[in-house]
Formats: structure tokens, C-alpha cells, sequence
């Protein structure tokens, strides 16, 4: 099977929106490899923070993204041979990922890393910029949201339960912010695609969302179009 063949479903959508974790259990459903994007760019926030670099400085985060010592090991990420599945998650990381995302020389510094997952029997990659860029030609593209408030909630309780003392005000600040931002950038805009179902998840749990996504790529898979991506 080539690259050309390979079968990809994309989910896009804004932060908090637990795309990542629909996408992960979609993968596992399937089989298929899985892509987490935004691991990919809070890994640059966090390799460019670590050498005590701007992130406003686009050509030295783009060089950190070029050179970024990155692996995903059986649900471990890791940075350098280090351990970062919960430095990554971080508000401040998570903050830094947005910025460095809307840098067009980090994004193209990035964009065949991220092609590179697609391998046989397909993939399910989740981000922003998925279907739009990366797998333009994916036989399923998603849209996968949920209020802000919504997502706020969420995020507050994962926090919560890390023991972490957050304030979910400001969390709902902080994804109004983020949201914007992504909306707003020049390359790349976080944006629901002509063609793409939109799965809004303000009321459902995850399994439900999973379920939704199985069943929109069964209607693929018997549909008379071709599923190449």
C-alpha cells in the first residue's frame, strides 16, 4: 500500500474540544495508527522553552521544529529521551503551542513530519489543520466541537483531578483567547471544511462521539468513491 492509498480520517477543531482523546479511541477501534498534532507543536513550545528561547521568534522555533527529537512510544511522548506525556499538557505549554502554530515557518518545518504517520492501515490524525492541509485529500474529515463553556468544564475537572489548583474563569478566558487566535492566523485558520461533518459534543460523551465517527467512515468505506487519501 502507498502513501497515496493509505486511508486517513482527519479530525479538526478547537482546543479542549477532546478531539485527542475521540481520535485516540477511533484508532484503537480501527486498528490504525494515530496522530496527535497538537503533541507535535506543544513539543516545539516546549523544546524552544527549554532552550530558553522567544516563541516569538519565529525563525529560531521553526530551526527547534526542524530538529525536534520527538517519539510516541506506547502512550509516552517523549522529548530528547525524556519522559513529557504530562509537561506537554500544561496550560503554559499549551499556550506556547498556539503561538508557535501560527508561524508559517514552523508549520512548513512540521508539515511532512506529520505525513510521515500516515502508514498502512491508515491513520486518524486530530489538530486544526488536518483536513485543510495536511490530509487534504482524507476520505473523512470531522469537525469536532463543544461550547466554550463546555470545554472549559472539561478541562477544569482534568485539572482538578491532577490536583492542580485552577481557577475555571480563567481556563474559559484562556480557550476564548486561544480560540480566537486560531481562528485569526494568517495560515492555516482553524475552520470547519466544506465536505466536513461537523460532530458537536456539547451533549455527548465520548463513546457516543466515537460511535458517530465509526459510523460516518462505514458510509466511506460501501460508499462508490474512492477512500484514498
Amino acid at each position: 500500500m502507498t502513501e497515496s492509498t493509505i486511508p486517513v480520517i482527519a479530525i479538526d477543531g478547537p482546543s479542549a474540544s477532546g478531539k485527542g482523546t475521540v481520535a485516540a479511541r477511533v484508532a484503537a477501534k480501527l486498528g490504525w495508527h494515530y496522530l496527535d498534532s497538537g503533541a507535535i507543536y506543544r513539543l516545539t513550545a516546549l523544546a524552544a522553552i527549554r532552550r530558553g528561547l522567544l516563541l516569538d521568534d519565529e525563525a529560531s522555533v521553526a530551526a527547534v521544529a526542524a530538529e525536534l527529537d520527538a517519539a510516541f512510544v506506547e502512550g509516552v511522548i517523549l522529548l530528547d529521551g525524556d519522559d513529557v506525556t504530562d509537561a506537554i499538557r500544561s496550560e503554559s505549554v499549551g499556550d506556547g503551542a498556539s503561538r508557535v502554530a501560527a508561524m508559517p515557518e514552523v508549520r512548513a518545518a512540521l508539515l511532512q513530519r506529520q505525513r510521515d504517520f500516515a502508514r498502512s492501515p491508515g491513520l486518524v490524525a486530530d489538530g486544526r489543520d488536518m483536513g485543510s492541509v495536511v490530509f487534504p485529500g482524507a476520505p473523512l474529515m470531522v469537525f469536532l466541537t463543544a461550547s466554550a463553556q463546555e470545554r472549559a468544564e472539561r478541562r477544569y475537572k482534568q485539572l482538578i483531578a491532577k490536583g492542580e489548583s485552577v481557577n475555571i474563569r480563567q481556563i474559559l478566558q484562556d480557550i476564548e483567547q486561544r480560540d480566537a487566535r486560531d481562528r485569526a492566523r494568517s495560515v492555516a485558520p482553524l475552520q470547519q471544511l466544506a465536505g466536513a461533518h461537523l460532530l458537536d459534543t456539547t451533549q455527548l460523551n465520548i463513546e457516543q462521539a466515537v460511535q458517530q465517527i465509526l459510523h460516518w467512515w462505514d458510509e466511506v468505506k460501501h460508499s462508490p468513491l474512492s477512500v484514498q487519501a
